[in-house]
């Protein structure tokens, strides 16, 4: 499960997936174009988490999901708190 976020920190978005690695450089790529998050600039990951399930990262995604802009910012902020780009931190997996 992870959170990415624009260049100003003005768009949420959650997602979830089984590779983070490729899905956060399709996010970064624009693979899909016409998506909401290459529409909107969503490139920066700024939060994640990793489940033993898949099962258990899509109840995750949508426990997020259903958070107010609030509470997702204070997820964030308690790991991240400078809002830094944690791409770096996943890359070389």
């Amino acid at each position: 499960m992870y959170i990415l976020t624009n260049k100003y920190h003005t768009v949420l978005y959650t997602g979830m997936t089984s590779d983070l690695l490729s899905r956060i450089i399709e996010h970064r790529e624009k693979h899909y174009p016409s998506s909401f998050t290459a529409r909107y600039n969503i490139t920066k990951l700024v939060y994640f988490e990793v489940m033993a399930s898949i099962e258990e990262a899509i109840g995750r995604e949508k426990q997020v999901k259903k958070y107010s802009r609030e509470k997702k910012i204070k997820l964030i902020e308690k790991i991240n708190p400078d809002w830094k780009d944690l791409y770096d931190e996943i890359k070389h997996w």
